[in-house]
């Protein structure tokens, strides 16, 4: 709930920050998101993600409510940072656990009905954020943090831990101290792709919402709806699509068609004029994009990784996406302030292009190297065999 309706609230006559300073705190946002990421993920591989997914899901809910009562910009950015920290610390540990739980076979429709748990949780919220926020915008805070709360309890009410330790589930791969996220060069370049893509899909979250209401004059209600569309689309259409195309086609094909698509999506805020159907459409435009994009990049990290650092390419997704709230609405935000909505909008659309552009690359460059792969070992076989 807080998350789309944040930089609208700190817009608001009630708060009367600038664009610019609605920008700032959430690259406050993104920073304590990144170190969050980082630490999470280095707990997980050392106590397990079970206890990680419940500590940070109480301390997020406790920090939600504190926020909420923060008046002064300092304060307010201190503890954005705080809540992001705790909050995104929760994400490495949960991805681990479903990695723990999935099979290859299913990984990615695993991931996805993560996402779609997740996405009907953004749908129910946004829409009622909508309303509450057209009432009191405090109130976000409060059943946003109280959500939380609800989670952790019933985490630890009925979802028993199940006995995992990385340690002692690493003697099912072959330990080797090379196997490091940090020296895939490979994962690495997926990661800076990564963060630019997130550059530009966190602007649906923070200054779109901003630009329907500054200078669309949507009403909070209906920026809700539009949001809610983004949620419930992504409930109703990602499990059968990821379903039907899962396996077909290397990972980074999807993810190609996906960003195109976002890029598509932000070009339309200039070429057409945007009254409330139009705003309707971009949104499920860039709702496929994400469908297309999203649970295929999920894939793609956990098949690089072993139970014994999978924590590590879990943090480093993670904070590719933490790095991204940071800069993606804070330098949005100064572009909007200082150039307009229309320029911000043609350079986030640039920018999808040259990211999907990034990833046909990386996608020819790895497809060759497994062919190179596979035809070393078909050749290693007929002379066996011979």
């Amino acid at each position: 709930m807080v998350i789309p309706f944040m930089s609208l609230y700190l817009t608001s006559p009630v708060m009367g920050y600038s664009i610019g300073q609605a920008g700032f705190v959430f690259g406050m946002f993104g920073a304590g998101a990144f170190s969050g990421a980082f630490f999470g993920g280095r707990l997980t591989d050392k106590i397990g993600f079970y206890p990680v997914q419940l500590i940070t899901l109480a301390g997020g809910g406790v920090m939600f409510m504190v926020l909420g009562q923060m008046k002064s910009y300092f304060l307010i950015c201190l503890f954005t940072y705080i809540l992001s920290f705790v909050n995104e610390a929760f994400r490495p540990a949960n991805s681990t656990a479903i990695a723990f739980y999935s099979t290859e076979e299913n990984r990615t429709r695993s991931y996805s009905m993560n996402r779609l748990a997740i996405n009907l949780g953004w749908a129910i919220g946004s829409a009622i954020g909508g309303i509450l926020a057209s009432i009191n915008y405090h109130l976000l805070f409060w059943v946003d943090g109280l959500t939380n709360l609800i989670a952790a309890f019933l985490m630890w009410r009925y979802l028993k831990p199940v006995g995992y330790k990385p340690k002692e589930q690493a003697h099912k791969d072959i330990v080797n101290p090379a196997d490091s996220a940090y020296r895939d060069t490979i994962y690495l370049a997926f990661i800076f792709l990564v963060t630019l893509f997130a550059c530009c899909f966190f602007q649906l979250f923070t200054n779109l919402s901003v630009y329907y209401k500054l200078n669309l004059y949507f009403s909070e209600r209906f920026i809700g709806m539009l949001m809610a569309t983004n949620g419930l689309l992504i409930v109703l259409v990602e499990m059968v699509l990821v379903y039907k195309l899962e396996g077909r086609r290397n990972n980074l094909f999807y993810i190609v068609i996906g960003i195109s698509l976002i890029a598509i999506a932000y070009s339309m805020l200039n070429i057409f004029s945007m009254n409330h159907l139009m705003a309707l459409v971009m949104i499920v435009v860039i709702t496929f994009g994400e469908i297309m994009s999203m649970p295929f990049m999920n894939s793609y990290w956990i098949g690089r990784s072993k139970s014994y650092n999978r924590g590590q390419y879990a943090a480093l997704y993670t904070m590719a996406w933490s790095a991204a709230q940071t800069f993606g609405p804070m330098l949005g935000a100064q572009l909007a302030q200082h150039n307009g909505f229309n320029i911000l909008w043609w350079c986030v659309a640039g920018l999808s292009i040259i990211t999907a552009v990034g990833f046909m690359r990386l996608y020819s460059k790895t497809g060759k190297k497994m062919r190179e792969v596979n035809e070393k070992e078909n050749k290693a076989s007929i002379e066996f065999i011979q």
